[in-house]
């Protein structure tokens, strides 16, 4: 992307920690987090037609990420943004990378993009990839054709919507892919290359009062699953529930039948385990097809995964969001019709 000097645009970096950050110790053989965000930057900074400002927010493994640390994440990058930065990059571990994403799409409300990225390798491998993930980053933040297309990941030269993305491998370069959608773009020459134009995205979830407090947990149905473990967690207090469903959204007749007596008590969302299509409305009737949950009242989770799905159900939750509002954000952000 050629800038003219004059009007160099201003990325805010945000570091959290993740492989990116993380190398041995001297004697030691594992590694873990201790680059802060000018370690990261090092001397891309040098040759960027652009002006960086980087700050280090958290040095943790992002297994451990909580919404404490993406609400101050968000908070920090709003305020940049308010202060005159174009563009938000993100960075952190590749474990919950695809959630904090989508907390950002849900909860970010600026024009400027906010892109998430880190590495799969530390930089004391070979073919460490995180400065080139970085650099990545900071030109679609950079980029004036990534205004209004909100959370984006920018990993191995793609570009991905926040609302399809996914970790697919758990060692491999190319870990991140946007099944069944694609990538919105890939980076070739230093340029973004954009196969899409800027979509309408919903109104961003408010934050205000937001009490994240109690449990939404995923319960995976599978082989004989008499819906015993979901009771459980509805007796022990939980706010809300997500069900990894089969196939398009089913589960066994014994989980229906638990479903039905704890629905006044929980609010439940129904998403499909398979990674990959929606979960139905109306093609099956056997006990425990969607029809027979929806008719119970439950609510189906579209094109959402389980864990983009916990995502969208806490956050409501945690803003006393209704039933009904509830059935309405995820036919809003779910359904593609």
């Amino acid at each position: 992307m050629s800038v003219s000097p004059e009007k160099r645009p201003l990325v805010a970096v945000a570091a959290l920690g993740g492989t990116i950050s993380m190398v041995p110790g001297d004697g030691e053989d594992h590694a873990v987090p201790r680059l802060t965000a000018a370690d990261l930057l090092g001397d891309l900074g040098e040759n960027l037609e652009m002006d960086v400002r980087a700050e280090t927010l958290a040095g943790i493994s992002s297994a451990s990420m909580d919404f404490a640390t993406l609400i101050r994440t968000r908070d920090w990058a709003a305020k940049a943004v308010d202060e005159g930065a174009e563009g938000v990059v993100v960075v952190q571990g590749t474990d919950t990378l695809e959630e904090t994403a989508y907390f950002f799409e849900l909860t970010w409300a600026s024009e400027a993009p906010i892109v998430i990225t880190g590495a799969m390798r530390n930089p004391s491998l070979p073919s460490a990839d995180g400065a080139g993930n970085l650099l990545a980053a900071l030109t679609v933040a950079a980029d004036p054709r990534s205004r209004g297309r909100g959370s984006l990941v920018a990993f191995n030269d793609d570009v991905h919507a926040a609302r399809w993305v996914r970790k697919a491998h758990s060692s491999h370069v190319e870990a991140f892919s946007s099944n069944p959608a694609g990538p919105l773009a890939l980076l070739s020459e230093g340029l973004v290359h954009y196969f899409h134009p800027v979509a309408a995205r919903p109104a961003a979830l408010p934050l205000e009062n937001a009490d994240f407090s109690g449990l939404v947990p995923i319960v995976e149905s599978g082989v004989e699953d008499t819906g015993e473990l979901l009771e459980t967690l509805v007796k022990a207090g939980v706010k809300g529930v997500v069900l990894a469903a089969n196939g398009a959204g089913h589960v066994s007749a014994g989980s229906a039948d638990v479903i039905e007596r704890v629905l006044p008590e929980v609010p439940i969302v129904v998403a499909g385990r398979t990674g990959a299509g929606p979960t139905f409305r109306g093609t099956y009737g056997f006990r425990g097809s969607e029809s027979d949950l929806i008719a119970m009242g439950v609510t189906m989770a579209g094109w959402l995964d389980p864990r983009k799905s916990r995502l969208l159900l806490h956050t409501l939750l945690a803003t006393g969001a209704s039933r009904d509002r509830v059935e309405a954000e995820f036919r809003l952000r779910g359904d593609l019709t």
